[in-house]
């Protein structure tokens, strides 16, 4: 898939997504959880659309395309299953992550996810479910530092039912208002900015601090 490709394809949800379940019906539940298996599950996929997807889902349950419950209940598994097929990856693979390089491994966005767990702990395990390419290696970098299973999976359950509900919910309720259709394009370009904009938050903060400390050790 090009760059072009998917940009349009991201933008365009609406139009995409609609003729998918037109051609395909019941089999475009299992194409959604795919998509959000892949994006949530596997480590060199994080570009794959997962806010934008569920809020164009959601507005396509709105007009009954789909079905609301199905839908949550397909993608809150997807969500789930990828979250726990990449920790158990992580922790097979263990701290080798961090001393080998993979070619199919982004050292630059494992060691952002690390950061940012180490800043927010076991919460990021929720916190991440809304921050795009984080989420994708959150469960990853939990499994190489081996957290509990038990206590993993407890807030991924509460982080993958709170994703899920509250933007499948936000494109059945909102999607279809008038304003919102005309600009479909803007919304799910609004989505995806705000859904980066922790990520941007967080680098400006980094990069502010990585000059403070420089900037100490220059005068002392």
């Amino acid at each position: 898939m090009t760059l072009h490709t998917l940009v349009d394809f991201v933008l365009h949800l609406d139009r995409h997504l609609g003729a998918m379940v037109h051609d395909y019906g019941p089999w475009a539940y299992g194409i959604l959880f795919l998509i959000i298996f892949c994006e949530t599950g596997l480590v060199i996929t994080p570009f794959l659309p997962g806010d934008s997807l569920l809020f164009a889902a959601g507005s396509l349950a709105a007009i009954g395309s789909l079905s609301l419950p199905v839908l949550v209940a397909v993608l809150f598994a997807a969500a789930v299953i990828g979250d726990n097929t990449n920790y158990f990856i992580g922790r097979q693979i263990g701290s080798r992550a961090f001393t080998h390089d993979y070619r199919w491994l982004s050292r630059r966005h494992l060691e952002r996810t690390h950061q940012f767990f180490e800043r927010y702990g076991p919460r990021a395990v929720i916190l991440a479910r809304f921050v795009p390419i984080v989420r994708t290696f959150t469960p990853f970098v939990t499994g190489v530092g081996k957290m509990k299973y038990s206590r993993f999976l407890g807030y991924d359950l509460a982080g993958g039912l709170a994703w899920v509900g509250l933007f499948s919910c936000a494109g059945y309720w909102f999607g279809n208002l008038p304003k919102v259709r005309e600009n479909f394009s803007l919304v799910i370009l609004g989505i995806i900015v705000v859904s980066v904009l922790p990520i941007v938050i967080e680098l400006a903060r980094s990069y502010r601090s990585a000059r403070s400390t420089g900037g100490s050790e220059e005068n002392g």
